[in-house]
């Protein structure tokens, strides 16, 4: 039998790319096993039907994620922003974020939620107007991180988070979480469309992990293939 040319190369090639393919199944099934965690946590608060004191919330905003809240303090009409690129069942619009401070002192922005597009570009939305007193509101805590990101290799998302876009924006400083509002003790508070809960996935980690494992496999058998074929 002829002896085959660089067959030590080919194998050390061979194995660099098994190497290559169960570490990123490896990585892709702890990928899976995260989000599914993280996934169990969102449901879990998600469930809680007791409302999170603010003062808890403020110092460990992130064990409080997707979590109940009720409040009382003022709106400020004159700080707010209208979100772009915002669809509610097909239709265009806008969410409306309206800064908060709470009788506590904790300034923060809360999403009153979704409104519709005016008819051309330059007529502005309907929205209704925030109370001038002190109201008491309830809603959900929301962070930059609240739902999972990433792309097919589960790159985190680049760029600042809302929080920062929106601080940036106003160039108020503010706390690093937010609110989903849900109700409010004034009519005008009640969202007509509140932010949506998310229908949370655990996402294609795992069938990839197995698909580098069968990369890994037919590496393997062509090796073999080559092999014999000499």
């Amino acid at each position: 039998m002829q002896r085959e040319p660089w067959s030590l190369f080919k194998t050390l090639i061979a194995l660099l790319l098994i190497f290559l393919c169960l570490w990123a199944a490896q990585w892709q099934y702890q990928r899976g096993v995260d989000r599914h965690a993280r996934n169990s946590i969102i449901n879990e608060h998600i469930a809680f039907s007791s409302m999170a004191p603010l003062q808890n919330v403020a110092s460990d905003p992130t064990k409080f994620e997707w979590r109940m809240v009720t409040t009382s303090g003022k709106f400020n009409p004159n700080e707010q922003i209208l979100l772009r690129n915002r669809y509610s069942e097909g239709v265009y619009g806008y969410e409306v974020l309206t800064l908060f401070t709470s009788i506590e002192g904790k300034t923060f922005w809360v999403d009153r939620g979704w409104v519709k597009a005016g008819k051309t570009a330059t007529t502005p939305p309907v929205v209704a107007s925030v109370p001038s007193e002190t109201v008491e509101i309830t809603g959900r805590v929301r962070l930059d991180s609240s739902l999972p990101r990433g792309s097919f290799f589960a790159l985190p998302a680049s760029g600042t988070g809302l929080v920062d876009e929106l601080n940036a924006q106003s160039r108020i400083g503010t706390e690093n979480y937010y609110l989903d509002l849900i109700s409010g003790s004034h009519p005008n508070l009640t969202p007509a469309v509140t932010a949506q809960l998310p229908e949370l996935s655990d996402g294609p980690h795992m069938a990839y992990a197995l698909q580098w494992v069968f990369f890994a496999g037919l590496i393997i058998y062509g090796r073999i293939l080559i092999r014999r074929a000499r």
